[in-house]
């Protein structure tokens, strides 16, 4: 049969309907009525013109109308485009545009963006997460509150694409990466089998538009688990939760582990349903899996990527101190290999680019063939990644996927940033390097070279940068030196400006 994630969710309701599957804030849903919404949206949608490969993005929180979307698309064949809303404006409509969106949905807090940018999207229906929307947009409401929440038909699965998911791109624009129906059950079958029993009751502070936040949406559907989903990330209400909700497992970043053990009085918190933490986006300190452990808690540091639909390795709490610096050998369905430039596999313990395979990789990169021939091949995704494999099979990354960033789990790219500060007209040349960050693990450095006569301060150039790029790709640092190092062919020396001004 042809596997389609919306009919994970009818499926679940037919077996469990009365079952709790969904609390979000003071919403509470069970398996049945949750499908009813993502049925009502469907038809909806349908009603509008939405049909089967037409993309619908999303622009919010994480909303109850995130899973209407991605259920209730899925079941018509429809594209999800989730999109990061910590992005700026023109960084909102590039990808709108790139994926020529027939609808967006928006959540009120995002009305201002929206409204900058509407001139220029191609959208059909502008739809609002509002009951009082702007006159160029409909209410979400008023667009669901007459249809029928009866099932539509199925009409794809598969190796059709679910989600496009937009990746920052080291050439300064995001890709799109196209992941599939087939994907998700992967990603699915492949939690389960590795982690085995880890209770029923999931709590996720990540946002839905990460692949962290998202991947295990359809095992909990798959397997019947409650989702416990904050809206945005609440350190005090996360430890809240907990007890409250009975949580057995959740997804994190290393920051938000941090930021748990700042809130006043953690020690009387409940932890006693926990039984994993799963964590990842950047390398866990070993000293923080430690304090943990010693809390009886385990911490499973996961790597992955968007383009594998989440997980490719991971690792256990145990063996996480045993072999600081690793993430693991594979998941169950998952193979890893280590190559060298003409991708012959290197000896043990020896650098070389991490290739992920399983039945989880993306379809591609949207519209964009060559980018997915070079990261696709053979069965292997080419994950950019430089690690090494010691005699047990666990993987150690050993160096940044050229040249990225991870800034409370964020991945950013240089280039992008590089492109923005030397269109300011000040600025002759830029580069740009991570440094060390207490919170986020890391944080942006700018390295500019004034034109002949010009002159500038950090603040100066930290503002000019507000309204044009998102908020966690803004410099923390500004350095104005005489020259960015570079080779012969113009590119910068990365490791030489790291060395000279960190």
């Amino acid at each position: 049969m042809t596997m389609n994630i919306g009919g994970f969710l009818t499926k679940r309701a037919a077996l469990s309907p009365a079952r709790e599957a969904l609390v979000l804030g003071d919403l509470r849903l069970t398996w049945q009525q949750l499908n009813q919404r993502c049925n009502r949206f469907a038809n909806a949608v349908s009603a509008l013109g939405v049909k089967a490969g037409d993309r619908v993005a999303f622009l919010g929180l994480n909303e109850p109308e995130f899973f209407d979307l991605y259920f209730g698309l899925g079941k018509i064949g429809a594209i999800m485009v989730p999109i990061n809303h910590r992005l700026a404006g023109p960084e909102v409509s590039y990808i709108i545009n790139d994926c020529q969106a027939k609808v967006l949905i928006y959540g009120p807090e995002f009305a201002p963006v929206v409204e900058s940018i509407r001139a220029d999207l191609p959208c059909a229906h502008l739809v609002a997460l509002s009951d009082d929307p702007a006159d160029y947009a409909r209410s979400y409401k008023s667009l669901t509150q007459g249809a029928q929440d009866t099932e539509p038909e199925i009409t794809a699965g598969g190796e059709d694409t679910l989600t496009i998911l937009y990746t920052s791109g080291t050439t300064g624009r995001p890709k799109g990466a196209e992941l599939t129906h087939n994907g998700y059950f992967g990603t699915s079958v492949t939690l389960r089998a590795t982690f085995g029993d880890i209770g029923q009751n999931l709590l996720m502070p990540l946002p839905l538009f990460h692949i962290g936040g998202l991947a295990p949406v359809p095992m909990c559907v798959h397997f019947g688990m409650k989702m416990v989903i904050q809206r945005a990330f609440d350190p005090q209400n996360f430890l809240e939760l907990l007890g409250k909700e009975n949580i057995t497992w959740f997804g994190s970043v290393p920051q938000i582990l941090m930021f748990l053990r700042q809130v006043p009085d953690f020690e009387k918190y409940s932890w006693d349903s926990v039984k994993m933490a799963l964590v990842y986006a950047a390398p866990v300190p070993v000293a923080l899996i430690k304090e943990y452990a010693a809390a009886g808690i385990e911490v499973r540091q996961l790597y992955g990527m968007t383009e594998c639909t989440g997980p490719a390795t991971v690792i256990d709490s145990e063996n996480a101190l045993e072999k600081a610096g690793s993430c693991g050998p594979p998941f169950f369905h998952n193979e890893i290999r280590v190559v060298d430039l003409n991708g012959r596999d290197v000896p043990t313990n020896e650098l070389g680019e991490v290739l992920i395979a399983g039945t989880n990789l993306m379809k591609g990169y949207w519209n964009k063939p060559e980018a997915t021939a070079e990261t696709l091949k053979d069965g292997w995704l080419y994950s950019g990644d430089m690690g090494r494999m010691d005699a047990d099979g666990f993987l150690y990354i050993m160096d940044r996927k050229k040249d990225m960033i991870i800034s409370g789990g964020e991945n950013i790219y240089p280039a992008e940033i590089e492109d923005l500060l030397m269109s300011h007209p000040k600025i002759a040349d830029a580069g740009v390097i991570g440094f060390p960050d207490e919170t986020w693990g890391e944080a942006i450095k700018a390295v500019v070279v004034p034109r002949q006569g010009e002159q500038m301060t950090e603040e100066e150039l930290i503002e000019w940068c507000r309204d044009r790029i998102a908020r966690f790709k803004i410099p923390k640092k500004v350095v104005v030196a005489e020259e960015i190092p570079r080779t012969p062919t113009g590119k910068i020396l990365k490791r030489v400006l790291r060395d000279t001004f960190n």
